[in-house]
């Protein structure tokens, strides 16, 4: 009863007495900015298989990042290598970049595209694949999102 009586008297001081009161601070902006998606694949390269390897991403694997770029799918890729890895680490990471996602539709629409630039099926391509596991193993996948500071 006494804690209702002084919560009474403090409300009714505040109402009546002019003071001033501490303003809720206003609600700031998140530092960063959303930004690009990056994919990052983490490819181990067998021993004896790097010649054959790069020779598939300089040549079938640029090509299809190219006809991506060029339909505006993605906006960069790159292939970076692990100069020092340790054990059990990817010797390599490919990364494509990209400003959303494509919802199921479109990734449909994509996928006719590229059977149809590849002039092979899905079926060809997954066993095209897979024949380069004598060579490579896929180890991670990634997705990042950049921020950038607003």
């Amino acid at each position: 009863m006494k804690l209702t009586k002084t919560m009474m008297i403090a409300t009714a001081m505040l109402v009546t007495t002019p003071m001033a009161l501490p303003t809720v601070a206003a609600a700031q902006e998140f530092p960063m900015v959303a930004g690009d998606y990056s994919q990052v694949s983490g490819i181990f390269v067998k021993d004896g298989g790097a010649f054959k390897y790069a020779t598939h991403l300089a040549t079938k694997w640029v090509d299809v990042q190219e006809f991506a770029k060029s339909k505006g799918w993605i906006s960069d890729y790159k292939i970076l290598i692990n100069e020092y890895p340790r054990d059990g680490e990817p010797t390599i990471y490919l990364m494509t970049t990209f400003a959303k996602m494509a919802d199921a539709a479109e990734g449909e629409r994509r996928n006719k595209a590229y059977d149809a630039y590849m002039k092979s099926s899905a079926e060809q391509q997954i066993a095209e694949s897979g024949n380069r596991a004598e060579y490579r193993t896929v180890q991670s996948s990634m997705l990042l999102r950049e921020y950038k500071v607003r």
